[in-house]
């Protein structure tokens, strides 16, 4: 068969696309999260040798990176709306092998993605400095957080572009080129962070704005290099400028999915805020403790996040293909690998968190604030990393509510007994960890039960019943 708007053909189109629809599940997944794991662990390093060079500045410095750090759970929520979307429509697109219209939703995917990068970076330059100033324990915290901001916002914007790209590989079934070029990047990264932190070799020391700046660079780096994989014109997917004029019908489908999810990191990006403004009072020390413990906690979730990347086009292309078993089967292996990987994580922070704090910083009320945090939200992870992967299935499914539910209904258990807990006197920051726990257990439950109502819902159809037709055709 041959696509009418480039005359490739079917032999040439597959060797750049992967059919998730046959073959085993299992592997699949493990195919693709093996892909996705090289990538986390290497942004995992990022993490952690970043926050290593920073915690030597000292404790304000850590605390300036957290409290900048919560603006990347608004990009997060903010990308999600575009990769869930992207990741959703064009895996479907391929499920039914409707090659025409994957390539159109790509590109317009690509339009969608440098107009939200631009909003947000004149939207986050501008309220920087006012953040800075209310979420920081004291003047030089404030001062250092915006100092990173600066360089920091720039590399946030470019973001939805690379998030854009690697979420329409990702449907395809295509996981290499993100692997290659966020690794890369990565180490481009931790390599260039210490010389502009002290000014090594330079004598220009930037302090915290340098690691900011070695981000910047990186993913300057990232979207050039990855956009070379969409230049080919025997590419299963590629950049096809004809297909820029904006069609808003294709942008409501894409954000109509991807909103939902992208509400759930803007709810947690709220409750993080929350979080840094209880612990205003308690001074830097608290920050700093909460930030790397938050730090650590992610680091740890990257093995659940790599899997749960690879669940959305494992079950999307063959929900698109009308395959419910096995929608169903790829949900069922991944919670089996999660449990198990969230099991020893656990073990890890609950027994040993002060060695894990402690290697980044050593002062002492830093490590205790931060080892108490890991050791008590630790009773959580497995229920976490179960509840990612449903948000994925509901990805893949196509309906994100159900997401934007449970998340809702544990922010909402936290923060409003936490305001009101705040101001009891004799307020200890354990309690907010205590609370934290509970709601996610009551998350937990919530998702199954969606899930579960979902399955029921949406997977009814007959394996033998053909594909739907293909949706949003330009008219």
């Amino acid at each position: 068969m041959q696509s009418g708007r480039a005359g490739w053909t079917a032999a040439k189109i597959v060797q750049h696309m992967h059919d998730l629809t046959t073959g085993s599940v299992s592997r699949h997944l493990l195919k693709t999260t093996s892909f996705m794991l090289v990538t986390m662990v290497a942004q995992t390093l990022y993490f952690l040798i970043d926050l290593y060079w920073v915690g030597r500045l000292g404790t304000d410095a850590v605390a300036a990176v957290g409290i900048a750090g919560n603006l990347t759970f608004i990009v997060l929520a903010l990308t999600q709306m575009l990769g869930v979307g992207t990741t959703t429509v064009v895996s479907h697109a391929v499920g039914r092998k409707d090659h025409e219209q994957a390539l159109i939703l790509f590109n317009q995917s690509q339009v969608l993605a440098i107009l939200t990068g631009v909003v947000f970076l004149v939207a986050g330059l501008l309220v920087r400095v006012r953040y800075s100033t209310a979420m920081g324990a004291d003047a030089g915290t404030a001062k250092l957080a915006a100092e990173y901001l600066l360089w920091f916002i720039p590399a946030m914007a470019l973001q939805f572009v690379m998030v854009a790209m690697g979420a329409a590989l990702r449907a395809v079934g295509n996981f290499k080129p993100g692997m290659i070029v966020s690794t890369a990047t990565v180490i481009i990264n931790m390599i260039l962070a210490p010389f502009l932190i002290f000014g090594w070799g330079t004598g220009r020391a930037f302090g915290v704005a340098g690691a900011a700046i070695a981000s910047l660079i990186a993913i300057i780096i990232a979207i050039v290099w990855l956009a070379t994989w969409f230049f080919p014109r025997d590419a299963y997917l590629r950049f096809v400028v004809a297909d820029w004029r904006p069609r808003p019908a294709m942008w409501k489908k894409m954000l109509a999915i991807g909103l939902p999810a992208g509400f759930e990191f803007g709810i947690t990006a709220l409750y993080l805020i929350l979080v840094y403004a209880i612990t205003r009072p308690f001074g830097a020390a608290a920050q700093a403790g909460f930030g790397i413990g938050m730090r650590v906690v992610q680091a740890g979730f990257m093995p659940v996040v790599a899997l749960g990347f690879s669940v959305a086009p494992v079950a999307g292309q063959n929900f698109g293909a009308r395959q419910a078993q096995r929608v169903k089967d790829a949900f069922k292996d991944a919670a089996l690998m999660v449990a198990g990987v969230m099991f020893l994580f656990t073990i890890l922070c609950h027994f040993l968190p002060t060695a894990l704090v402690g290697f980044f910083s050593k002062d002492p009320a830093v490590i205790e604030v931060g080892a108490e945090y890991l050791r008590i939200v630790s009773y959580t992870f497995v229920a976490s990393g179960l509840v990612f992967i449903a948000s994925s299935m509901f990805q893949a499914m196509g309906n994100t509510v159900p997401s934007l539910v449970t998340s809702g209904v544990r922010i909402l258990l936290v923060s409003v007994p936490a305001v009101l807990m705040a101001r009891t006197p004799g307020f200890e920051l354990k309690w907010l960890w205590y609370l934290s726990v509970g709601s996610v257990f009551v998350q937990f439950a919530l998702s199954m039960l969606l899930l579960r109502r979902e399955f029921d819902r949406r997977l009814g159809f007959l394996e033998a019943d053909a594909p739907p037709a293909a949706e949003l055709r330009e008219a």
